[in-house]
């Protein structure tokens, strides 16, 4: 959520939803699929747009510009070839991440070891972890971000608040029982995250783990390349730090 202020989009970054059916999903690419989900059915302010990243067929890298952040638009600028594009770390007023990150084996900032998650790649694979379960104890990583808390371990809701919560933006990286990675971003009001961390345990898309990642003004979507690139959900404050997804494996 970083903090800093609100600052409205840019109008060329509205919000473009997909307009598949909650129980299909859209093949963009192979190893590429979309799909729009809503868990209350009764309000679009919930919607999750969700893309599933089959790792055997696309890479992972996570990108970061200490005290340099971008929106969305600049995001998908710098970085014309990634298919996908999401909001990763949490961040401090001066753009510096919170956490961990790791971009191409280097390491920024330092591992939570009390909550939260890591996306990593290790070894050409990837995985969403539970910090509790598996600290980074500075093994090496190809690629890793962190933030809070874990919604689903073990295909279970992992999340409960014992203080009042509020609907927010939302964005998430989980993986399924088939090791794909799904990116998620909710374009509207979003939900709490004790209600996403329960609708995602049981939503049918046999996802184990799933780790929130800094949601409100920051929550971000890219998706496509050239003429077919999309700004799905626009942040309203420029991010620092992304996770992007590649075509091809190894290149």
């Amino acid at each position: 959520m970083g903090v800093q202020p609100t600052i409205t989009p840019a109008p060329t970054e509205t919000p473009v939803i997909s307009e598949s059916p909650d129980d299909e999903w859209e093949s963009l690419a192979p190893g590429l699929e979309r799909r729009t989900l809503q868990p209350d059915t009764e309000s679009i302010s919930s919607q999750i747009v969700v893309v599933r990243v089959d790792p055997s067929q696309y890479r992972f890298r996570a990108h970061y510009r200490p005290g340099e952040p971008l929106r969305a638009s600049e995001w998908a600028e710098l970085l014309p070839d990634a298919a996908v594009i999401v909001n990763a770390n949490f961040f401090d007023p001066e753009n510096r991440i919170l956490g961990l990150l790791i971009s191409d084996g280097v390491v920024y900032g330092s591992s939570y070891i009390d909550r939260g998650g890591t996306f990593l790649v290790q070894d050409g694979v990837a995985r969403v972890r539970s910090n509790l379960r598996e600290p980074y104890q500075g093994e090496p990583l190809e690629q890793a971000v962190q933030a809070f808390p874990m919604l689903v371990l073990d295909g279970l809701a992992a999340f409960q608040s014992e203080r009042q919560e509020f609907p927010s933006r939302r964005t998430v990286v989980a993986q399924d029982d088939q090791g794909r990675i799904l990116l998620m971003a909710t374009p509207f009001f979003g939900l709490t995250l004790e209600n996403l961390s329960s609708y995602l345990a049981g939503a049918g898309l046999g996802i184990q783990t799933a780790l929130n990642l800094d949601g409100g003004g920051s929550t971000l979507m890219v998706l496509g390349t050239g003429a077919e690139r999309e700004v799905i959900v626009a942040s309203f404050d420029p991010v620092p730090a992304v996770l992007a997804v590649y075509s091809g494996v190894g290149d």
